[in-house]
């Protein structure tokens, strides 16, 4: 690693400016890096705004812009903030080129930070090598908010976390250099970020202190960093935090103290962080405290919280992942899958305006491949936002490559069909299916302090991905792969077409040597990396495959298993309901399946997961020989660090493929049709 990494790629990322590719077309925003022109009352986003443009053109084009307040008479940009948006609107802004005596670009949005989303977006157009006339669009983003959390310790560990420590804590404090964090700040806010929650949703005892008088103001500065880039700052929060801080008898929603102890809590905060925007909450899960423990339930819980935060503009953000983890596997009643549902769906309507329900994208816990959860679409009068796992906790930990952003599109564009009418999941999470107040997508951090943000260098693009599908919930994975490829390596160059052929495998690659058709859950216990077949199959986690000697997969049907079909709308569980029109990538998620059952290509089950495996294993060797080409055309030290990651996850790959073989020829005596090697 050089000694000056800190202006590479590996850790400037897409926005290493000076290794813009420029064009014929790009090169005529030149005459424009003159001047950047705002009002003189601008406030912090704006300025942010007109800097990040003046550090662009100086490392682009070699000229710094001057900072007016004028017209210069000659070609500059013009920054122009729109009246604020009300609250729960989502953001947008306009670039448009202006002729005339003095030309200029205009960026104007929605308030501020619509100008500052507009900014980097007229950067992407000159990284990309499009001329200022094909730069002009206009844009809007109904995602109200568009969220990263961390789970971050004050400790300075990471809960899976595969990128170095915390960006924010070491040993029990808030870290006091805050240059890092700026550069964090500016890369989330170039994909649309507007949230960030510090601390980890399991909210650890000295974590908890966070929103105490000895935590707050160092909480206050690093809330000023991200506001300057149009951010605000949420904590995540113990729903017991009035008995383990407070000294109350009780955290009993109901209790009249218990109220006016999160009141001047509130009121506490807000002095120190005038734009705070609220706190994220995981009650009754994982032996986190709740609303259960007082005999209330989830409504009762968000909305203590909520009548808090009201008066200043706060929001409570309300995890449902909401589980039974001490099941009993012998008790194939029960059901994890479908335990979000039943917490949540009775309450639909008893939440207050400012509380979102958080909800996993599928319905058990972040695998390479479920189905959407059916919360989406069952809560037609609640504010609701869909989460994501950015950070790779079950898709390779950020060692082997795994582009995330085809599953969350899936997902955004899954039909619930409620009422039988077309219900996208985006049109549910952005308000305007059921007109709910509030909503967007939040995803849990991949990042870290090591050199390049994310372990793998390429697992930048899933954080690129993840902000820019979060704005634009229409942009296709290929679009946002290319995008993130053209920014890093230049536009159209080799390396870049290179690296979106590889995102745009790597998904399908780390499921076919893992676990197949959504059956899940073949990881080593704890660590979550590598085989083990039967490493959950008999724990209390209720994550189970059902392997015997005869079939594989958990029958969830409504006529002769757990019925979690029943939980989505008729003709979504009809499709689910049946084996033959279950969509194949499913078929062990819904179904418990003889292994002699024919695929729709005619191969058996079991012919099936040998082949796979033994595919996705040769395909993991030739992504190291797509990359290996590279050599001398990327940034040494990136090249370096993917290729080391790319050997890591070819010996994990084989170690999946002889593992998950071995499992089911030992389970069935059965020999692979095609003869190749598996260890008996």
């Amino acid at each position: 690693m050089r000694k000056d990494w800190k202006n590479g790629p590996l850790y400037r990322c897409w926005l290493s400016y000076g290794g813009y590719r420029l064009t014929e077309k790009s090169l005529r925003f030149r005459p424009f890096c003159r001047f950047v022109r705002i009002p003189e009352d601008a406030g912090p986003v704006l300025r942010s705004a007109a800097e990040e443009w003046r550090r662009a053109a100086g490392e682009i084009f070699g000229v710094r812009p001057g900072l007016t307040a004028d017209d210069p008479g000659c070609p500059h940009v013009r920054l122009r903030a729109d009246e604020a948006a009300p609250a729960g609107a989502g953001s947008g802004f306009r670039i448009s080129l202006e002729s005339g005596p003095s030309p200029c670009l205009t960026v104007s949005g929605r308030g501020e930070s619509g100008v500052l989303t507009g900014v980097f977006a007229l950067l992407r157009a000159v990284g990309r090598g499009r001329s200022p006339e094909e730069a002009q669009t206009e844009e809007e983003s109904r995602n109200e908010l568009r969220m990263i959390d961390h789970w971050d310790n004050l400790d300075g560990s990471v809960e899976r976390g595969y990128a170095g420590r915390s960006l924010f804590f070491r040993n029990g404090r808030v870290l006091r250099n805050t240059a890092r964090i700026t550069d964090y700040a500016r890369l989330l806010a170039s994909v649309g970020i507007n949230a960030v929650a510090l601390n980890n949703v399991n909210v650890l005892p000295p974590a908890g202190k966070l929103i105490t008088g000895k935590y707050l103001p160092a909480v206050a500065k690093i809330a000023g960093i991200f506001s300057a880039w149009g951010i605000r700052t949420f904590l995540s929060v113990s729903f017991a935090s009035p008995a383990e801080l407070g000294g109350l008898p009780t955290a009993d929603p109901l209790d009249e103290g218990v109220r006016r102890w999160w009141a001047r809590k509130a009121d506490e905060i807000y002095r120190l962080i005038p734009d705070f925007g609220g706190f994220l909450v995981k009650a009754d899960s994982e032996s986190r405290p709740g609303p259960y423990t007082y005999g209330r339930n989830h409504a009762e819980g968000a909305n203590l919280l909520a009548e808090a935060l009201a008066p200043h503009g706060g929001l409570v953000i309300w995890r449902c992942f909401v589980y039974n983890c001490h099941l009993d596997w012998r008790d194939r009643s029960r059901d994890r899958a479908k335990m979000a549902y039943e917490n949540f769906a009775p309450l639909d309507g008893r939440f207050r305006e400012n509380v979102i329900l958080q909800i996993k994208s599928g319905p058990v816990d972040f695998q390479i491949r479920e189905p959407v959860s059916p919360l989406f679409g069952a809560m037609r009068r609640t504010s609701q936002m869909m989460e994501c796992q950015i950070t790779q906790e079950y898709t390779g930990q950020q060692i082997d490559l795994c582009y995330l952003v085809p599953l969350w599109k899936e997902a955004l564009e899954f039909d619930a069909r409620t009422d039988g009418e077309r219900t996208p999941v985006r049109s549910v999470v952005d308000g305007s299916r059921f007109g709910t107040p509030h909503g967007g997508m939040a995803g849990v951090s991949n990042v870290g302090d090591g050199p390049g943000w994310t372990g793998h260098p390429l697992a930048q693009a899933n954080l690129y991905g993840f902000g820019r599908l979060c704005w634009q919930p229409a942009l296709s994975a290929e679009a946002a792969a290319r995008e993130w490829a053209d920014l890093t390596f230049g536009a159209r160059s080799p390396a870049a077409d290179t690296a979106v052929s590889m995102l745009l495998r790597s998904r399908a690659v780390y499921e076919r040597y893992t676990s197949p058709l959504g059956v899940g859950w073949f990881v080593n216990p704890g660590c979550h990396y590598g085989p083990s077949v039967d490493g959950y199959e008999y724990s209390r986690w209720g994550t189970y495959h059902r392997a015997d000697c005869k079939g594989i997969g958990v029958d969830r049907t409504a006529r002769t298993g757990t019925a979690y079909t029943a939980q989505y709308s008729p003709s979504v569980a009809a499709v689910y309901e049946d084996p033959k029109t279950c969509p194949e990538e499913l078929l062990l998620f819904f179904h418990h399946l003889p292994y002699s059952w024919r695929l729709r290509d005619g191969r058996t089950l079991l012919q099936y997961i040998y082949d796979s495996h033994f595919e996705g294993c040769a395909e993991a060797e030739r992504l190291k020989s797509d990359w290996l080409p590279l050599k001398g055309q990327v940034d040494p030290d990136f090249f370096a660090e993917v290729l080391r990651r790319l050997d890591l996850q070819i010996e994990d790959a084989r170690e999946w493929r002889d593992v998950v073989n071995t499992y089911f020829f030992r389970k069935t005596g059965v020999p692979d049709e095609k003869k190749r090697k598996i260890y008996p």
